[in-house]
């Protein structure tokens, strides 16, 4: 991930300035400030969920700011944990995880073995066919990590995944991601 000179203004807000950030491939990179100070903001702009007014962002040669591009190229190497799983109550966790292979067109067959794998990792095998509700904060959370990885991508973005989380499911939660990453070597 590279950015250059990344500028973002809310109206007469300007909440990045200026943003020069490098990640390496494989690395894992925190950004630390106090609430309000553009963190998510720049993690919403490197997954083209917010447009930014100057500068540059690049995702494995992709860039996030062209408007020409196909949001599939950027989003194929991109997965997003949010601060809240967001996930879609009419859908089961099982189609949750889905969601993003479905909108990128991968094979179904795949996505679903895969989908099986991912939640056996996060510690939800068995609730693959319940919905949202059913489960418990924690466990919401772990399917949403679930879906950010179900299409393999070489980045994964955390805004904060662990924010809602009590401090015994956010240490769990914390290994699984480590364990995650140690095997995988996601650019966090």
């Amino acid at each position: 991930v590279l950015a250059e000179g990344v500028h973002k203004r809310f109206g007469l807000n300007e909440v990045l300035k200026g943003i020069d950030m490098t990640v390496g491939r494989g690395e894992v990179a925190c950004l630390l400030g106090p609430s309000g100070s553009g963190k998510s903001t720049l993690i919403k702009t490197v997954n083209a969920l917010e447009p930014f007014q100057k500068g540059t962002i690049t995702v494995d040669g992709v860039s996030a700011g062209d408007p020409k591009i196909n949001l599939n190229r950027l989003r194929s190497r991109v997965g997003m944990v949010f601060q809240q799983p967001l996930l879609l109550k009419w859908r089961t966790i099982l189609e949750n995880v889905l969601l993003p292979a479905d909108i990128l067109g991968l094979p179904r067959k795949a996505a679903v073995a895969r989908a099986h794998e991912l939640l056996e990792m996060v510690g939800l095998t068995g609730f693959a066919d319940k919905f949202p509700y059913e489960l418990s904060g924690g466990m919401q959370q772990r399917a949403s990590i679930a879906r950010a990885l179900i299409h393999d991508p070489k980045l994964v973005l955390m805004d904060e995944p662990f924010g809602a989380l009590d401090n015994q499911t956010r240490v769990l939660v914390q290994e699984l991601l480590l364990g995650i990453w140690e095997s995988a070597r996601k650019t966090v």
